[in-house]
């Protein structure tokens, strides 16, 4: 069995490449952290890695990657997160920076899910499973 890298890819700056190139997706705030003055009722893709697993045999990086997607009317996230899903679907096969994206796989979601910081926003959660192999 090989040793994982030294450090595994920054999938959260991948995906968040990803989604800020996508034309769907114009116009909606994509980061790893709220911005400045966030309320939960903007527009929004927050991307966090869940975790995964590293197959040393396949050298290969299995991430769970979150997006908890916000909007300003339930109908208006729904559509963002349907949109973020697509665009992270549409990378398999594809070579992104240094690594082939081989599969995505969606565990769970888009799911309501109400957020109990942000008190008037509309959110969906969802995590997919990313196969990214490292050369």
């Amino acid at each position: 069995m090989t040793t994982p890298p030294s450090a595994f890819p920054d999938v959260e700056k991948l995906v968040v490449d990803v989604l800020k190139a996508d034309p769907a997706l114009a116009g909606v705030t994509v980061a790893v952290q709220a911005p400045t003055g966030f309320d939960g009722t903007q527009n929004a893709v927050l991307v966090n890695r869940r975790g995964g697993a590293w197959i040393g045999d396949l050298h290969l990086d299995k991430p769970l990657v979150e997006f908890e997607v916000y909007g300003p009317t339930k109908e208006a996230a729904h559509v963002t997160a349907n949109a973020a899903r697509r665009a992270l679907l549409a990378t398999i096969g594809k070579q992104i920076g240094g690594y082939l994206v081989s599969d995505v796989e969606e565990q769970d979601g888009p799911r309501w899910m109400p957020d109990y910081l942000y008190r008037g926003a509309n959110r969906y959660l969802s995590v997919i499973e990313l196969s990214l192999s490292v050369f």
